[in-house]
């Protein structure tokens, strides 16, 4: 029995990591925002739903999803 117990964390401690690394960073546009769930649009036209702070984001602002978070682009200052 403990050998089960065993074997089943580190299946899953397994699948946690690789998917963690399946992670992919993209940049596009938020499509849509449902409370905290963001809906981004990659150049490549694959759409990503990530969770997040949507505070000070509107749809069709251009982000940047990193490690599962979502930033905001920020506009160039100076000339």
């Amino acid at each position: 029995m403990k050998k089960y117990l065993v074997m089943i964390v580190v299946i899953i401690f397994t699948l946690t990591i690789a998917g963690l690394g399946f992670a992919a960073d993209m940049k596009g546009s938020i499509t849509k925002i449902d409370g905290s769930k963001i809906t981004v649009k990659g150049a490549d036209g694959k759409e990503s739903t990530v969770e997040g702070d949507a505070k000070g984001m509107k749809v069709g602002d251009k982000v940047t999803v990193k490690d599962g978070k979502v930033m905001k682009k920020k506009a160039i200052e100076g000339c």
